[in-house]
């Protein structure tokens, strides 16, 4: 299933950034335009040393495929890098905002120079930047999506509201993704590498201690569970004791017997309204749980049900 396209694109935000580029433009080691990328009207692509050019320390993404960037160092080899890099300017050096995979690329095949887009922009925007470029071409892992997320919430203090409106992304899908990072490292690492998938943790997090989390993730792993089979394993651990490889026995949490149905509504529950749901049901009757974690949670979820505020 194809990504919901994002509210604002990589291009738009860029020119809604951009600065026409003059000849008063202080550069920095500039050596002339690079002819195998045009300039966009308005705009002047500049050839840098690519020694002058470093990362952002902002960058969500961590992991860069060793035959992704090969191949794509060898399209550069042929023809040339296509489109410029766009870069800020920092003290003696450009720092990227957009184009670190050609960055890398370049490094490889030993070029000297290559063409950028200088751009004026904060620190909350190079992130914005940087994150929409890679949720766009779905270059992230699920794990780096979710870090980029609460970077953007936890160092520019906004709400989850907000971010999502940044990145072009619903409330729900950012919530969900959030809710990754409350696994454990052990986990996350699964999830990061590909063990184990989305959908398989979304269905872990249906257990509240770090430990049952862990023993689900380890029999999943050994016995090859798909997300369906790992449903019905979080049931039973949520419906009383579990042996754990030693022998020893574990109660993860007090939960009434539910069926795999139950179960699915649970999770149902839970990504529409973006936080942890809790739903007991047996013969009929029961109850349904849902947490929130500050008074912004409550006001989201109250907007959700329709309940405005005295």
């Amino acid at each position: 299933m194809a990504k919901p396209a994002l509210g604002r694109g990589l291009g738009a935000l860029l020119g809604s950034i951009a600065t026409t580029e003059t000849e008063k433009t202080p550069e920095p080691n500039v050596t002339g335009s690079n002819r195998s990328a045009p300039p966009e009207a308005g705009r002047k692509v500049l050839s840098v040393p690519l020694a002058r050019v470093r990362p952002s320390s902002l960058q969500p993404r961590q992991e860069f495929a060793v035959e992704a960037l090969q191949e794509l160092a060898d399209s550069i080899r042929a023809q040339g890098i296509l489109q410029p890099l766009v870069v800020r300017t920092r003290d003696d050096f450009y720092e990227l905002i957009a184009g670190e995979r050609r960055w890398r690329a370049a490094q490889l095949i030993g070029l000297q120079e290559v063409p950028v887009l200088v751009r004026e922009a904060d620190d909350p925007t190079v992130l914005e930047l940087m994150l929409i470029e890679n949720l766009q071409r779905e270059n992230l892992n699920p794990l780096e999506e979710a870090q980029g997320y609460a970077q953007l919430i936890e160092q520019f203090h906004l709400t989850q509201e907000d971010a999502a409106q940044k990145v072009g992304r619903s409330r729900a899908v950012v919530a969900n993704a959030l809710r990754l990072l409350k696994l454990s490292p052990e986990v996350q690492n699964w999830i990061r590498g590909g063990q184990l998938s989305v959908g398989h943790a979304k269905v872990i997090l249906g257990l509240d201690s770090l430990e049952a989390q862990q023993l689900a993730a380890e029999r999943i792993l050994r016995q090859g569970l798909n997300v369906r089979q790992t449903e019905d394993l979080v049931t039973r651990m949520l419906q009383g004791p579990l042996l754990t490889a030693g022998g020893a026995s574990t109660r993860t949490q007090t939960a009434l017997p539910r069926d795999i149905h139950v179960a699915d509504l649970e999770n149902q529950l839970q990504q529409r309204l973006g936080t942890k749901v809790a739903l007991r049901y047996r013969r009929g009757k029961g109850s349904i749980e849902i947490r929130f974690f500050d008074d912004n949670d409550l006001k989201r979820l109250l907007e959700i049900f329709g309940i405005k505020e005295d």
